[in-house]
């Protein structure tokens, strides 16, 4: 945690409650990115971001400084997403596990090599988009927001290795989705190239 958030945090507790701005500013976008990637939903994913700011504001009193403020704010952004899926009562459609996606992994892999990098991160964001709530959600803190598997663990509430096994378990399922994206992209790329 960064003695900046602290500070803020201190400030917000002893009666300056317009400090919490700046938090919110800081955290916004990535609570925001977690929240979409549960939910799927853009208005639900600003209805449970709010929902954070809120839930995290009444109980700052709460936050001990015992885990860095990022990872207290994504865990209460998590609970938010797990209980508004709860109350929509929503089933998300869930990808299939192909018995070959071992297989494609290094396949995609080397694919991506092939990919500008502007298009690969939008690839990467369009098949996160169709991953199951939770894998989304695991795959963004650990790859864009660069959690540790110990972090991500506080925030979920699971083991370490239980983080591990689910990662991988997503890693797999993305590695079918851009398998499935990519090598049309690819064969397209090189027919034009190599006309």
């Amino acid at each position: 945690m960064t003695s900046n958030d602290q500070i803020i945090i201190n400030q917000v507790i002893s009666g300056n409650t317009n400090a919490f701005a700046i938090l919110v500013d800081r955290y916004k976008d990535l609570v925001f990115t977690l929240a979409l990637r549960m939910m799927k939903h853009r208005e639900e994913a600003e209805e449970v971001s709010q929902d954070t700011f809120i839930k995290a504001f009444k109980s700052l009193d709460k936050f001990k400084g015992d885990s860095k403020f990022s990872t207290w704010i994504y865990k209460v952004a998590y609970n938010s997403c797990l209980d508004k899926i709860k109350s929509n009562k929503r089933k998300y459609n869930e990808v299939e596990i192909n018995n070959h996606t071992t297989n494609y992994i290094k396949t995609t892999n080397n694919a991506f090599d092939d990919l500008v990098e502007e298009e690969r991160k939008q690839a990467i964001q369009e098949c996160l988009d169709q991953l199951p709530s939770d894998d989304s959600f695991l795959l963004t803190l650990f790859y864009f927001e660069e959690q540790s598997l110990e972090e991500i663990s506080s925030i979920i509430g699971l083991t370490p290795n239980h983080v591990k096994v689910k990662l991988f378990r997503a890693r797999k399922k993305l590695a079918s989705i851009l398998k499935e994206r990519i090598e049309p992209e690819l064969i397209e790329y090189y027919e034009k190239e190599h006309k």
